[in-house]
């Protein structure tokens, strides 16, 4: 019985997280067009710096996602605060959420992009994403395996992560 409740409340986590990221791939469409990488945007870009090789898996550093990635952390941690709610199982669901998110949206991007679509979507197109693995950029496969873990972490019994 308890695992149907979360499968279900899984399940339907992950429909929500992917209806935002449909709908913020098609605002960054909008606002990047066939331009990724924020490469068109009136924004300030750091292109080369050790740190970003180390936490941004070498891609430029602009203004635009300075302000992006902490508003969309900022944004799935609002249920918390409106709730009155903090808990390391909380935090680690929204962390994974925040992962799924992220590979959804920019692989959304690609795919309901004019510009793109899937016959683009490899390294030679997509020259903002500099590490690749097996069809896909490393980071999604990196994100999908820390929000496996995240997940998996959250839905653990309470007696189990209180020791």
């Amino acid at each position: 019985m308890a695992f149907q409740s979360h499968a279900r409340q899984m399940a339907l986590t992950l429909i929500w997280v992917l209806l935002l990221a449909f709908f913020f791939a098609e605002i960054e469409i909008v606002v990047e067009g066939p331009a990724g990488w924020a490469a068109n945007l009136p924004t300030w870009r750091i292109e080369q710096h050790w740190l970003l090789d180390v936490f941004w898996g070498g891609r430029a550093m602009t203004g635009y996602h300075a302000w992006v990635f902490p508003f969309i952390a900022l944004f799935f941690h609002f249920p918390l605060f409106f709730m009155h709610h903090w808990s390391w199982r909380a935090e680690a669901r929204v962390l994974a959420c925040i992962m799924v998110f992220w590979i959804a949206e920019d692989f959304l991007w690609f795919v309901l992009n004019p510009a793109f679509g899937l016959t683009r979507f490899h390294p030679a197109a997509v020259h903002w994403h500099k590490h690749w693995f097996w069809h896909a950029p490393a980071d999604y496969w990196i994100f999908a395996g820390c929000a496996i873990v995240l997940f998996a972490v959250s839905h653990r019994q309470r007696v189990l992560l209180s020791t």
